[in-house]
């Protein structure tokens, strides 16, 4: 596991409602259930060290994110992710032990990975993130399934603190990293609030899946960091 998800586990308060164990069988489920299906085949038979399928993992994750959005974090079980995802039971529980493992594994896939800044002018390595996280922002899709996070964080904020450590946490270093290029270089002033600039940023662009009316255009990461440069440039 992630060192940081491993301490923000440890840290959590014993009061906080947590995510048990993934269920064999789901709530209220009938003997005779459905058996998973055919295609990607249990792994049961695979040889210790083998590598991964990545096939079946995507699978899962598409399984553990449909069910969520379906019958919430209480709803995922083993049963009904493995059957949907045609794989085994066994394939599902050796590479997650818990629901919020597995859940973390899901809501973290449906954030694009963030390409490496490449350093040499900060307002090409902003546009370049922002552009990233306004796609991701306008896939009605991602957009469901963070809202649902939302309401689920209120449930278990466990799982939502190691959401923020794990997923959010990291993706915001990446921009705080150009900023403090920027201002190293000359390009952005020396009292620059890198919080506040990030989160001008990362609101602009969580902003194009919500209570957006002006569509999605290709030029939105440019207009966003253009304008916010002209606050942030040397006088």
């Amino acid at each position: 596991m992630n060192p940081a998800a491993t301490r923000l586990a440890a840290e959590a308060p014993g009061g906080e409602q947590e995510l048990g164990p993934l269920e064999e069988r789901c709530p209220g489920a009938r003997d005779g259930g459905a058996a998973p299906q055919a295609g990607l085949g249990p792994a049961a038979g695979r040889r210790p060290g083998r590598p991964r399928s990545e096939r079946a993992e995507q699978a899962i994750i598409g399984a553990a994110l449909d069910l969520f959005a379906e019958k919430g974090a209480d709803g995922l079980c083993v049963e009904e992710v493995a059957a949907r995802a045609g794989v085994g039971k066994a394939t599902v529980y050796r590479r997650w032990r818990n629901k919020e493992d597995l859940l973390l594994a899901a809501l973290g896939s449906l954030k694009s990975p963030l390409p490496a800044p490449r350093g040499v002018s900060v307002r090409d390595d902003l546009i370049t993130l922002l552009t990233v996280m306004a796609e991701d922002a306008a896939d009605p899709r991602r957009t469901r399934q963070y809202t649902l996070l939302l309401g689920e964080g209120e449930k278990y904020p466990r799982l939502m603190a190691r959401y923020t450590g794990t997923v959010v946490g990291p993706r915001r270093d990446v921009i705080r990293s150009v900023l403090r290029h920027g201002i190293e270089s000359g390009e952005l002033r020396a009292d620059v609030d890198i919080e506040v600039a990030l989160l001008t940023l990362t609101g602009a662009a969580m902003s194009r899946g919500r209570c957006d009316t002006t569509g999605h255009n290709a030029d939105f990461a440019e207009r966003v960091v253009d304008s916010l440069l002209l606050g942030l440039a040397p006088r």
